[in-house]
């Protein structure tokens, strides 16, 4: 990471010549426009973490939802969405990195618990392979919140970049708010400068959150840097009536670090901090060990990977990735003998196209303990009929090794 003139940092990356020259040879099998889903990359560009779990960055601040849902003025509860859905962006890892693609059937799991008591639930399913799609269901039943969606990233060949473009939606559900449903749309990432110059990773675009029952929508673009002008991470948005197209507040900073809200005519105000990444802490999620995880959950599956990757050890990082791949089109290749499909074990797809949670979420009981203890069941339920248990202490050789060279290196 490097510092702006601003004071702001800016994730970025300079390649050594042997990775550079892996990808320049690489990207000489390229085209312009290129769709990379099906193209295999070198470990080194890896994050040592599935995409199942890298959309978990979203979930960072749920407190922050939790204290908008508490709001009974419409507006307020908008920009408390608004603030949370912008609070997941700073979550980053060093350098310009990649999550692993998730193979098909891959699920990662967890839960929260927060300062009130109170509890959340998560899941993520990788349900199609190409296209890859990853859904996600999570759920605090003592507020009465659930969020359900599907993200279809696809990857762009640009030349100098490469990009990510991420499609799909999330939907936000309070419950007490008479089901109250935010829609969220995403940016697009991408990775600056990997031809020539230091890598940067950006996010462009615009996306938006919307509640039609408020009438409220806010539109947001992620500005990139230009050639010559402009700084890295900014953002311009506004918060405006739907019907009317009347804006009533506008939103700028910087995604990384601080942004800053100003109310306009009826909520006219100075700019006051909407978000400070330095002064707010992630509500960290909670994991079982490798050892009560099934085989195709996401830490338990890629753990020699992450191991290999934490060593810099690129050769037997690529030994167990290309095992992961080549296991992936064997079982496609089985289930095409055999002429079978294959079905996700969370998720269903419906009829909007779009896929979601086979636990129906107007089947959840109101009740916070029933749906609790439905909601873990459903989740948390091994193929022997038990329930995991977060109690039982890491004791797997491969994760260890990698947790203390994480430590070391920290």
């Amino acid at each position: 990471m490097s510092k702006q003139d601003d004071g702001t940092m800016v994730i970025e990356e300079e390649l050594d010549d042997e990775p550079k020259s892996i990808i320049l040879s690489m990207i000489g099998q390229l085209r312009k426009d290129m769709d990379l889903s099906r193209v295999t990359f070198p470990t080194f560009v890896l994050e040592p973490r599935s995409f199942t779990e890298r959309v978990t960055d979203f979930m960072s601040h749920p407190d922050f939802l939790i204290r908008a849902s508490q709001c009974d003025d419409p507006v307020k509860r908008f920009i408390g969405v608004v603030k949370y859905y912008m609070s997941g962006w700073h979550i980053h890892p060093k350098g310009v990195k990649k999550p692993y693609n998730p193979v098909l059937g891959e699920f990662f799991r967890s839960h929260y618990e927060f300062d009130d008591s109170s509890s959340a639930f998560f899941v993520a399913e990788q349900v199609s392979h190409h296209p890859p799609i990853t859904a996600i269901f999570y759920h605090s039943p003592e507020h009465h919140i659930a969020i359900e969606g599907d993200l279809r990233p696809k990857s762009r060949f640009y030349g100098n970049s490469v990009g990510m473009l991420l499609e799909g939606y999330a939907k936000i559900h309070f419950n007490k708010r008479d089901n109250e449903e935010y829609v969220i749309t995403y940016p697009n990432m991408y990775a600056r400068g990997i031809l020539f110059g230091k890598m940067v990773l950006e996010l462009g675009e615009t996306s938006t959150v919307t509640c039609e029952k408020s009438d409220l929508m806010f539109e947001v673009e992620f500005k990139t840097k230009g050639l010559i002008w402009g700084s890295y991470n900014q953002i311009a948005g506004k918060i405006k009536r739907i019907s009317t197209k009347e804006v009533l507040f506008d939103i700028t900073g910087n995604w990384q670090t601080t942004m800053y809200i100003q109310g306009r005519g009826e909520y006219a105000s100075d700019p006051i901090v909407l978000f400070d990444s330095s002064k707010e802490n992630v509500v960290p999620q909670i994991v079982a060990c490798v050892g009560e995880q099934e085989h195709n959950e996401s830490r338990n599956l890629w753990k020699n990977v992450t191991k290999a990757i934490v060593e810099s050890d690129l050769d037997s990082a690529t030994l167990h990735k290309t095992a992961i791949e080549e296991k992936q089109r064997d079982d496609a290749k089985h289930r095409e003998a055999k002429k079978k499909r294959f079905i996700p074990r969370f998720f269903q797809l419906e009829i909007d196209g779009y896929y979601h949670p086979k636990l129906r979420l107007d089947s959840i009981p109101d009740d916070p303990a029933l749906a609790k203890d439905e909601i873990t069941k459903w989740i948390f339920t091994k193929p022997d009929d038990s329930i995991q248990d977060f109690a039982v202490p890491e004791d797997d050789a491969v994760v260890l090794a990698a947790a203390k060279h994480q430590r070391r290196a920290s």
